[in-house]
């Protein structure tokens, strides 16, 4: 079987996978974006579709003033016995030595839901999983944070999970400390001719990353690492397409073919900026009895794309009939009617609260940028009163790196559209253009990404489309990028995301309605 990768395009890291009867599920992360955990379906693993994001429930599931790029990590999607698990991290805290990283359990019969109410499993680390043993005993596995003297990485630890009482059951225990690679997490767990092989992301999650496995005669070791490892990295190989190849999981098809998916990037040049940032590959596996898997091409890289042709994207939302496709989220808190409002007569209304730098209560909506040739348009109207209340479009990675094309006021000059960049938190006026009037005229935006430039462009009242300001560099909005520019160790592993805005500064909740937006991919990448 042949495949194009990335086979799900853009920011969907981590991926677990499972095969319940036709259906193949994978699950992804999703880190502060609100609802959490991406769930992709297909039937033959090649075309994928989002079809729901099962953390969704305020209740339970809080991400208001998490850091960037915390949140949800790794999710381990499973199913034993009519029934879907779900394990996933909630990291709360990353700066210092000590991090806050609890692990939950969700199950539910349709991967659709309605799913549990959440388990604490653990707090030892984060990458949870849980697996499912032969005799009907269930496993939990978890990297450890090991603060002391800053080691970070501790080992991959093991414990045994009571499906009656809901809990981590007996003394759990390290299992193994990793490979030479160091930086060991990710683990995967199966059974196969047996022994147990634990299936591991290694080398830390940039140009060095990997997978390896060892495998033990009995779950609680001892495990031996094959000798060949890793059994996939393209750290060695910078100039190939694919680069940053880890964190696997493994599935087998109906016929007994074994297959591997996994994250990789697509740098702009050799081993430079990957702007959409970790997306999700898959490649296939030799795995005879008794011995090690394999890639089945014989090596360590990604088989080469054996077609350069992908399904161009084009989706246009018409607000005023139609609600937000499944493809957008909200930062950390849930959309809900105290910030936006869908009305079919008339259209998308954000309400303004918190700056783009707030990790709290931001009224902004937005979706992932899949391809790196892309034009993305907005449509609104928006009758701004002072210089606190804006409204617009946005390019984003994170609240210190973003891009923002908006319209606000200013008692001197009156109603204007200005292009701001915030790089490393410093916020940069581009560009302005003025209106003519203070009337509630409709407003039309645009920006195209062509690979390592972002262009800007207001729909003038001709109709023309006129650029704003010059061309700009999209590599703020890359993970490579925002730890190029930060003095300390800062968390990166989201991805670009182009959205819709709406800011009131001063608390009084004024209103931009949003009547249509306009995703559109220009060329195969």
């Amino acid at each position: 079987m042949t495949f194009t990768n990335p086979i799900i395009r853009g920011f969907n890291p981590d991926p677990s996978i499972i095969k319940v009867e036709d259906d193949y599920y994978i699950a992804c992360s999703t880190f502060e974006w609100f609802p959490g955990v991406q769930i992709h379906h297909s039937t033959d693993l090649k075309n994928w579709k989002l079809i729901t994001r099962p953390l969704d429930n305020p209740q339970y599931f809080n991400l208001r003033g998490v850091p960037d790029s915390c949140g949800v990590w790794a999710p381990c999607l499973s199913y034993d016995n009519g029934t879907y698990y779900l394990v996933y991290s909630i990291v709360k805290s990353f700066d210092g030595i000590w991090k806050n990283t609890p692990n939950y359990l969700i199950t539910a019969k349709s991967i659709y839901g309605p799913w549990s109410e959440p388990v604490f499993l653990s707090a030892i680390g984060f990458d949870g999983s849980l697996f499912h043993d032969g005799d009907g005993r269930k496993y939990f596995l978890s990297m450890i944070v090991d603060h002391r003297e800053n080691r970070f990485f501790g080992g991959i630890y093991l414990q045994e999970f009571d499906t009656h009482s809901n809990m981590l059951i007996g003394k759990g225990r390290k299992i193994v400390d990793g490979s030479h690679l160091g930086k060991t997490e990710g683990p995967h767990l199966y059974f196969r001719d047996g022994y147990y092989y634990l299936l591991l992301a290694e080398g830390g999650t940039e140009y060095g990353h990997a997978v390896s496995i060892c495998r033990a005669k009995d779950i609680w070791g001892p495990y031996t690492f094959y000798r060949d490892n890793p059994i996939l990295s393209s750290a060695d190989y910078p100039d190939h397409f694919i680069q940053k190849t880890g964190h696997g999981d493994i599935v087998w098809d109906d016929d007994g073919n074994c297959f591997m998916v996994f994250l990789g990037s697509r740098p702009l040049s050799v081993r430079g900026h990957c702007v959409l940032g970790r997306e999700t590959c898959i490649d296939q596996l030799v795995w005879n009895k008794n011995e090690w898997p394999r890639l089945a091409n014989k090596s360590t890289l990604i088989s080469e794309n054996q077609s350069d042709y992908y399904n161009l994207v084009e989706q246009e939302v018409k607000l005023r009939n139609t609600p937000l496709p499944i493809d957008y989220q909200s930062l950390r808190v849930p959309q809900s009617d105290d910030w936006i409002k869908h009305e079919l007569d008339k259209g998308l209304t954000l309400i303004g609260r918190d700056s783009l730098t707030s990790c709290f209560d931001q009224s902004f909506v937005a979706r992932r940028v899949q391809n790196l040739i892309v034009q993305f348009s907005v449509d609104m109207y928006f009758t701004p009163e002072n210089y606190h209340q804006m409204a617009g479009l946005v390019c984003y990675y994170n609240t210190g790196h973003h891009y923002y094309l908006y319209t606000s006021y200013d008692e001197s000059k009156g109603k204007y559209i200005q292009l701001i960049r915030t790089d490393n938190y410093n916020t940069t006026e581009l560009a302005e253009y003025s209106l003519p009037k203070n009337e509630n005229k409709l407003i039309r935006l645009r920006v195209q990404l062509n690979y390592d430039s972002l262009i800007f462009f207001y729909q003038t009242d001709d109709g023309y489309w006129e650029q704003i300001g010059s061309d700009y560099d999209s590599a703020i909005l890359s993970d490579d990028y925002v730890r190029e520019g930060s003095d300390k160790y800062r968390p990166a592993f989201t991805g670009c995301f182009v959205g819709i805005a709406c800011q009131d500064l001063r608390g009084n909740k004024k209103e931009a309605v949003f009547t249509g937006l306009h995703y559109k991919e220009l060329a195969f990448t």
